[in-house]
């Protein structure tokens, strides 16, 4: 691994990273609040990444919730290349699963993080990937939230994931709605399906993005990154 960017802040630290997968390299940005509750990694889908203004708005909010945050780049250059002319990587749920599950190894094995509880946060097709790997991880990833997913996409892997699972979305996204209805016959965990009204898959209306960020918040901190120094005022899990 190698430090592209090492930026100390008062909040604690903020680094943009490189992380081994084979022969190439995931681009992550790492975020750590002080006395940081647990890291939760970003799994993006369908044309996004790391700097997807949505999941960093997220991120954020984890963060001033007591949350080290993990935004990754699942995709090299040369693929998101690719898959923005051919979508041919996005729906690849094999090979985002398994460059997830290599970050997280690689945040396992970092002194400021290795013990630490993990999350997942998967958006769109990320989110089959963070259902897939938490599958892979059982015991060892304490939560997950999907935001506007495709939990069906993670397919024979659903039954066996052990994380407690959150689905947020849309209320006008009817046929996300659908899909994850269907996912949620497959999962064996504790799970709920909660829906955003008046919002649509990208949760573009004001203040639903807010929502979003606030239902997640609470749920990784009722499920295994709650911290007693940490307030919990306002939690709706």
């Amino acid at each position: 691994m190698k430090t592209a960017v090492s930026v100390p802040t008062t909040e604690g630290f903020t680094r943009t990273v490189q992380i081994r997968s084979g022969n190439n390299c995931m681009i992550a940005d790492w975020v750590m609040p002080p006395d940081a509750t647990g890291v939760v990694l970003f799994a993006h889908g369908s044309g996004s990444g790391r700097h997807s203004t949505r999941n960093r708005a997220v991120a954020l909010y984890l963060q001033s919730r007591g949350m080290g945050t993990l935004l990754l780049d699942l995709l090299t250059a040369d693929e998101e290349r690719v898959d923005m002319e051919t979508a041919q990587y996005r729906f690849d749920i094999p090979l985002l699963t398994c460059r997830l599950v290599e970050a997280t190894r690689w945040i396992q094995s970092r002194q400021e993080s290795f013990d630490l509880p993990l999350g997942y946060f998967g958006a769109s097709t990320g989110a089959a990937a963070a259902l897939a790997a938490a599958a892979e991880l059982p015991g060892e990833i304490a939560s997950v939230v999907s935001r506007g997913g495709r939990p069906d996409l993670a397919g024979d892997a659903l039954p066996h994931v052990t994380a407690p699972t959150l689905l947020l979305v849309g209320g006008e996204d009817e046929v996300v709605i659908d899909l994850n209805r269907r996912a949620m016959h497959s999962l064996r965990c504790r799970n709920q399906l909660k829906i955003i009204p008046g919002a649509t898959h990208l949760f573009k209306e004001p203040g639903k993005l807010e929502q979003v960020a606030l239902k997640a918040a609470d749920w990784f901190l009722a499920h295994g990154m709650e911290g007693l120094h940490h307030t919990k005022e306002g939690s709706r899990s």
